[in-house]
């Protein structure tokens, strides 16, 4: 308790009003900046798009199941799933195609 009410303590005087004038500020100033950003995301959903392209979005509607249709009947019996290489890999080398024997085969 003798630590909190001494100089330089938790509850002393001056540094207390000081540190509290920074949290006040820090609050005040957090919900104004709150507001701003926030009323960013209102005015973005007001703009209007150019009703050309407003036309053309509504005409050119892709569905789930149109897509699904288009590949419900292919064969995918055959697939191989290859992973592409990583930045230090050697593409040619993960994918099967050793570079020595294309070497040769060029030559």
């Amino acid at each position: 308790m003798d630590r909190l009410l001494s100089p330089g303590g938790g509850l002393s005087g001056e540094n207390h009003a000081r540190r509290g004038q920074e949290r006040e500020l820090l609050i005040v100033g957090g919900s104004f900046g709150l507001r701003e950003f926030s009323q960013i995301r209102y005015d973005a959903v007001k703009i209007k798009i150019d009703p050309e392209l407003e036309k053309k979005l509504k005409m050119n509607k892709i569905s789930l199941e149109s897509e699904y249709e288009k590949i419900k009947d292919s064969a995918f019996d055959d697939w191989k799933n290859i992973r592409g290489p990583r930045p230090w890999e050697d593409p040619d080398f993960l994918q099967g195609r050793n570079p020595e024997i294309l070497k040769t085969k060029t030559t």
